[in-house]
């Protein structure tokens, strides 16, 4: 017997059962096909949509984190700024003439200058919340002393900037040093226009 007739003589035999088992193999594969294969496919592009979104909420709360630090830190800048004009700035052009006047004269004295001239200037040409108060100083004395006095006021608690030094030997031998220091102050005060 070849393995045709052999298949043939099943198939006849067993066709009560075959025929059941092939339309129940047909309607899976009808099944599979209209229903479960669509349905796996929409359950991919639904994994893919719902990784990419995990990923955009975690940027999304990255920069919401980045945002929330930036918010703090100009807050605190915004606090630092409001401090620095309320409680180390001058509030007017005489009150920042009297503090460092007071201020240079002792530091003069403390390191042993004389001092030859004192000027203070406004300067109207500065815009904006800040105004400033040019000062001009002509000093006497030793090198040591004279570098002990702008370490000094460099070091102060008192906003002075110094701008500018000029040094000179004086015109006798071992006599002492003239030094010319412009420094710069500055006061709150109305902004321009207001």
């Amino acid at each position: 017997m070849t393995a045709r007739e052999l298949v043939s003589r099943v198939v006849v035999e067993y066709r009560r059962v075959l025929v059941p088992l092939g339309v129940v193999t047909l309607i899976n594969v009808g099944l599979y096909a209209l229903l479960v294969y669509p349905l796996s496919l929409k359950v991919d592009a639904s994994e893919r949509r719902a990784a990419a979104a995990r990923t955009q909420l975690l940027a999304a709360e990255a920069e919401d984190r980045s945002t929330r630090a930036t918010v703090a830190r100009a807050e605190k800048a915004r606090g630092d700024l409001q401090r620095f004009y309320s409680d180390l700035l001058p509030t007017g052009v005489e009150s920042a003439r009297r503090m460092t006047y007071a201020k240079l004269a002792n530091l003069a004295d403390e390191h042993g200058l004389t001092i030859a001239r004192r000027t203070y200037d406004p300067d109207d040409s500065h815009r904006g919340h800040l105004k400033k108060l040019s000062i001009r100083m002509s000093l006497t004395g030793e090198y040591r002393d004279i570098r002990q006095f702008l370490h000094a006021l460099e070091t102060s608690p008192e906003f002075i900037v110094i701008e500018d030094v000029s040094v000179a030997e004086g015109s006798q031998p071992g006599a002492p040093l003239s030094v010319s220091v412009r420094m710069a102050t500055y006061f709150a005060g109305a902004p321009d226009g207001a």
